[in-house]
């Protein structure tokens, strides 16, 4: 049982990054006016957080720094929180950091007990 709890709370962790992805995108296309801006925002916030995230948050990451990895997850989840706050969805942006602060909590006390 312990092992299924330990894959869900994993299985979450992905979904959360990758709402987080999905947020970053729809807040830059929110943020800016025109078009052409609105296209690199939404491609390129995403983008650029994916990035960070293999470069330093990531299982596998390229460099393994364990400040860094928290200063990444960091501000990456904390710029999606921002993004839905900012735009309006505050009730989602309260949510979204409710469930992620468990879901890492839930992480974090699986590995100690695995």
């Amino acid at each position: 049982m312990l092992e299924v709890w330990k894959w869900a709370n994993l299985t979450l962790a992905f979904v959360m990054e990758l709402v987080t992805f999905a947020v970053l995108a729809l807040w830059g296309w929110k943020t800016a006016n025109a078009t052409a801006l609105k296209l690199v925002l939404a491609v390129g916030m995403p983008l650029l957080a994916a990035l960070a995230w293999g470069l330093f948050a990531a299982p596998n990451a390229s460099f393994d720094y364990p400040l860094l990895a928290v200063a990444t997850k960091v501000v990456v989840f904390g710029s999606a929180a921002v993004g839905l706050w900012a735009m309006g969805y505050r009730s989602a942006a309260v949510v979204f950091v409710v469930v992620l602060v468990a879901n890492l909590l839930m992480i974090r006390l699986g590995h100690l007990t695995v």
